[in-house]
């Protein structure tokens, strides 16, 4: 990777991790904000990084021809020309209205080259000529990018504005032949080295900005989630340039993998509050998550008519038999006796997630049917509708957001019966006992694991803080940077053998 893609992964950072709301026509449900703190920290790497990838870099080979009286003219070859060693003094971002200026200044770097002179004498006729090595220290550079990023059909497109780098003084010092006689002479070239140093590094900055211009532009609208649903990661708005911070909103909705199928943004309700927003800015980044990306995913599995489960199976599991009933349902025992049962929960409606500054929570409306199990037969009995209230606690594992849920209460309706009428408080514990004892417990082994944040492969959270506002969950955090040997193979994998949805409930 040369060092144009590690300026520009600057921006595919941006890009990639999760963004405050603009005022255009288009929702976002996801959104980060990126501080000064990040802006910093994303800064040193990447010139840490373009200074690895630079080194070496090859300088066009300069000729010149030089007339000095009595000898005629001379002929002055630089070749090989190699920057081998650079240094950034120091560096900064700058974000103005409609872009961003990245600045190393203070910049030496360390070349080596070779030198060769010739000329022809007329008397006798004969050709001279000496060759050598040279060491040049160029210092006091300057370089400076100015780019323009905007969204663009769903995607961003990066534009450079200007490209500049300035060399304030070149030194070289010659080693072979008899340099000290030709000191003078190649000092001559401190201008066109210079100007070459400047043209190579500029040129090559400006052929990076149109490749990684291609490369955005050809980034995948969606991230698979399962083989039921992918995540809408196109742009809402151009990027939001603040003077120490800068903010990114993608639509965040799921879809329908098989079909390609958008949920309606406008199904969903966007809250007015401010998103990814860390008290004092004081952490590098702040990741937002609307409520209305959780409500999607509700409204995408139920559809696919994955929210349904029997249960055969219980840690108490004599109570999937009728003569545990027999005093809760006589009339089941008597035309059921000692026959084993199972039940099967279904929901009736999209669950609705809600996110308050105190409170984390879903309402599962589900309908609860009875199934007496009689030789090869399945007989539905009865059929009790459920809503149930639970409440969550989040916290980051990684780069996963997780957590748990308890049952708060529940409620009981009776939708019909085989068996005649049904006294539901004497159900009540029953039912209480499936929830505490099946869903509860299963919802929080995958919860504990969590489901991916987008964070970008090869940078992990720390120091992670929840937030919760009216709407939303923001991830308050720093970020660090983990070479290929310390990163997890799978760290960043989006799939998921269970929907994460279904584990929030």
């Amino acid at each position: 990777m040369d060092v144009i893609r590690w300026c520009f992964f600057f921006f595919l950072l941006l890009q990639t991790f999760f963004f405050s709301p603009s005022h255009t026509q288009t929702d976002s449900f996801t959104s980060i904000l990126i501080s000064q703190n990040g802006l910093d920290f994303v800064k040193n790497l990447l010139v840490n990084k373009a200074i690895a990838s630079i080194i070496p870099l090859q300088i066009p080979r300069i000729e010149k021809s030089v007339r000095i009286p009595f000898l005629g003219g001379i002929d002055v070859v630089v070749s090989n020309l190699t920057i081998y060693e650079l240094d950034v003094a120091s560096s900064y971002v700058n974000l103005g209205e409609t872009g961003v200026v990245i600045v190393a200044s203070g910049t030496t770097c360390n070349l080596s080259m070779n030198w060769h002179y010739s000329y022809a004498t007329w008397l006798p006729p004969m050709e001279i000529s000496d060759q050598g090595i040279a060491s040049v220290q160029v210092e006091g550079m300057e370089i400076g990018l100015s780019l323009g990023l905007l969204s663009s059909e769903g995607g961003l497109k990066l534009s450079l504005s200007e490209c500049g780098c300035h060399v304030k003084d070149i030194s070289i010092e010659l080693e072979g032949g008899a340099s000290w006689f030709y000191q003078g002479m190649v000092n001559a070239f401190k201008d066109q080295i210079g100007a070459s140093v400047e043209t190579t590094i500029s040129n090559k900055l400006t052929e990076g900005v149109s490749d990684l211009d291609s490369f955005l532009q050809s980034l995948p609208k969606e991230i698979p989630v399962d083989d039921k649903a992918a995540l809408n990661v196109t742009f809402t708005s151009d990027p939001i340039l603040r003077d120490s911070s800068i903010t990114f909103e993608i639509d965040g909705l799921f879809t329908k993998t098989e079909t390609n199928q958008v949920l309606k943004s406008s199904s969903f309700r966007k809250s007015a509050a401010p998103s990814a927003i860390c008290p004092g800015n004081s952490k590098m980044l702040g990741i937002s998550l609307d409520e209305a990306v959780f409500n999607s995913a509700a409204a995408l599995y139920y559809n696919a008519e994955f929210m349904q489960w029997v249960v055969d199976k219980i840690p108490d599991q004599a109570l999937l038999n009728t003569a545990r009933w027999r005093f809760i349902i006589p009339q089941l025992y008597r035309k059921y006796p000692n026959q084993d049962m199972n039940l099967n929960i279904s929901l009736s409606s999209p669950p609705l997630v809600k996110i308050s500054e105190q409170y984390v929570g879903a309402n599962v409306n589900a309908d609860l049917v009875i199934n007496v199990l009689e030789a090869d037969q399945v007989i539905p009995v009865a059929c009790i509708s459920l809503v149930i209230r639970g409440s969550g606690a989040l916290r980051v594992m990684g780069n996963n957001l997780g957590g748990s849920v308890r049952l708060e209460d529940f409620s009981m309706s009776l939708e019909w019966s085989n068996i005649g009428n049904l006294h539901l408080h004497l159900l009540q514990p029953i039912v209480w006992t499936v929830i505490q004892t099946v869903f509860v417990p299963y919802a929080n082994d995958h919860l504990e694991k969590g489901f991916p944040l987008p964070i970008i492969h090869g940078f992990t959270l720390e120091k992670a803080e929840i937030i919760c506002s009216s709407s939303e969950i923001t991830v308050c955090s720093d970020v660090a940077y983990l070479d290929s040997s310390q990163q997890p193979r799978s760290q960043l994998s989006l799939s998921s053998s269970t929907p994460w949805i279904t584990t929030l409930l």
